[in-house]
């Protein structure tokens, strides 16, 4: 039986949207394998897409904070500390039945429906960034410019907080996603950010406004829960679908034979984009009885690493997996997971990603690299672009 001693994260040297060799290598040989975490715990890392999809769709796994043990050391930590129990609204970290309780709650704001209608304001918004950074131009870090202000102006006011604030609440939200500040450093973050909405929620309990934290007061969660699911939802709508939609213009540059296929079909496109990308690459559950996955019992109290990244990558699931193909079906990739912890936020970031991504290469068709981008460290919990130099010919 294959025996991981540690969890793999350095990416195939040149090719930073590959998973860390060492997972796909697993994969072929034993897709359910045996990993000794950091303290010693004894657990599991799944890296075969079936059952990476039959662990996140069993209930026997269990998604509470506490429960779970860390499968790498962050930087700078010495000591491995006991995981808290998730903070007060935060659903990625509880089960049933308080997780559907919050669920659903939130499931009505964000169905496919509700997120198509959004379109023409994020068209409106992309347009708008689009000209400023003609104006920024002829070279520009496409983060600052624009792969992040575009989600941003729509979490904001999707839930229904200042604009104007965003630099205040993101400073505290780079600190809760940031691997490099020191843990106290993070956990101030958190509480800032969870300061800032709390302040908020009193302010639309008083005066409500069209936006979901406003409809949220009708609701019978309390401040601090209310303050919690905010905090979860800003800090999510403001850094993933932003680190995707520069990480999918980086791999674009770099392979821009691809780029017509994206403005011919951006559907399609964009499901390919998430799939081949996967930048929330792990996800971690813990057996709460024994449950055989893949020919291995996996027994209670063990930690399961799910390696989303490799499983997207699976020859049984996908032809090719490594090559990017825009043109093929990747409907049902694991990238916003699956199950009751699916991710709520998916149908926005896809509306985010096929309105802007094709306006960004049809208002600057000659959009080339300027520089070598700054990548997301891999022990970073979403992968991504920090800084991503691009330029542009004017035309005239």
């Amino acid at each position: 039986m294959s025996h991981l001693t540690e969890f793999p994260l350095a990416r195939p040297a040149g090719c930073p949207f590959d998973p860390p060799a060492a997972l796909t290598e697993l994969r072929a040989e034993e897709p359910v394998a045996r990993m000794t975490y950091p303290g010693g715990h004894e657990g599991w890392v799944v890296t075969g897409f079936a059952e990476a999809r039959t662990v996140l769709a069993d209930q026997r796994f269990s998604s509470r904070q506490e429960l779970l043990r860390m499968p790498y050391r962050m930087p700078g930590m010495d000591e491995l500390p006991e995981m808290p129990p998730a903070a007060v609204g935060d659903m990625t970290g509880i089960d049933a039945p308080e997780h559907t309780r919050f669920r659903k709650l939130l499931v009505g704001s964000f169905t496919v429906r509700r997120m198509r209608q959004l379109t023409e304001r994020v068209a409106q918004v992309t347009a708008e960034h689009l000209a400023a950074m003609r104006e920024l131009g002829p070279e520009v870090d496409l983060v600052e410019a624009f792969a992040h202000p575009v989600p941003a102006v729509m979490i904001c006011e999707l839930l229904g907080v200042p604009y104007e604030d965003r630099d205040t609440f993101q400073r505290y939200v780079t600190l809760l996603f940031s691997a490099d500040a020191p843990a106290e450093e993070r956990y101030e973050g958190i509480v800032k950010l969870q300061e800032y909405v709390g302040q908020l929620v009193v302010a639309k309990r008083a005066e409500p406004t069209d936006d979901l934290f406003s409809d949220l007061t009708a609701t019978d969660l309390t401040d601090e829960e209310l303050a919690g699911v905010g905090s979860l939802l800003l800090a999510a709508g403001l850094d993933t679908t932003a680190n995707q939609i520069a990480l999918g213009s980086y791999v674009l540059l770099r392979q821009p034979e691809q780029i017509p296929l994206l403005l011919n079909d951006p559907d399609a496109a964009v499901e390919e984009l998430l799939r081949y990308l996967t930048i929330t690459h792990t996800n971690v559950r813990t057996a709460l009885e024994d449950v055989e996955i893949g020919g291995q019992v996996i027994r209670a109290g063990e930690t399961v690493t799910l390696s989303l990244q490799a499983a997207n990558r699976d020859p049984l699931r996908f032809d090719n997996p490594d090559e990017l193909d825009l043109t093929r079906s990747a409907i049902g990739h694991l990238t916003f997971g699956h199950g009751i912890h699916q991710c709520l936020g998916q149908q926005l970031a896809r509306v985010e990603m096929r309105v802007s991504m094709p306006a960004l290469f049809t208002a600057f068709p000659t959009l080339r690299l300027a520089g070598e981008p700054t990548l997301r460290p891999g022990h970073q919990s979403i992968y991504g672009v920090q800084s991503l130099p691009v330029s542009w010919e004017e035309t005239r």
